[in-house]
């Protein structure tokens, strides 16, 4: 039994491009798809401008994310990829499936935490770097009071 299929061994550039880009694009449209059922986007730039911030959270942060539950929960993926090679599927289909949804955990607040950083800064235009940082610092530190 092979325990880890090679990716360039398993298709065409094509088929290596779809595997490494595919599921972080499909986690983004996943989490699109879920905010606009809880927000309706006011135009097509917004709805293009949320899809494309959901991806690129899914691409960075979601990998991440899933190195981090992996680095403190190893068990999980090593019993996603037994329960694979049980079904006779590729073991990397039940690594994947237990990775996914950390991909679209890490899209679905992207386009809030946007928002949110485009207001903080929009209440501070004509502000220089210097009164940009002191206000910074000390909403950290309100925060780290209320905690």
């Amino acid at each position: 039994m092979k325990d880890f299929m090679a990716i360039e061994t398993t298709a065409g550039a094509g088929g290596v491009i779809l595997k490494i880009l595919g599921v972080p694009v499909l986690a983004g449209a996943a989490a699109t798809a879920l905010g606009f059922l809880f927000m309706w986007p006011k135009s097509m730039r917004e709805g293009f401008v949320r899809f494309t911030c959901a991806i690129t959270s899914s691409f960075t942060a979601g990998p991440l994310l899933a190195m981090a539950v992996y680095a403190k929960w190893p068990e999980l993926f090593d019993a996603a990829r037994h329960a694979a090679a049980a079904a006779h599927v590729d073991p990397l289909l039940g690594i994947l499936g237990v990775a996914a949804p950390f991909l679209l955990a890490a899209a679905l607040p992207a386009w809030w935490i946007l928002g949110g950083v485009f207001l903080w800064f929009e209440r501070r235009r004509g502000k220089d770097i210097g009164e940009i940082a002191h206000d910074a610092a000390e909403v950290v530190k309100d925060v780290r009071g209320a905690l």
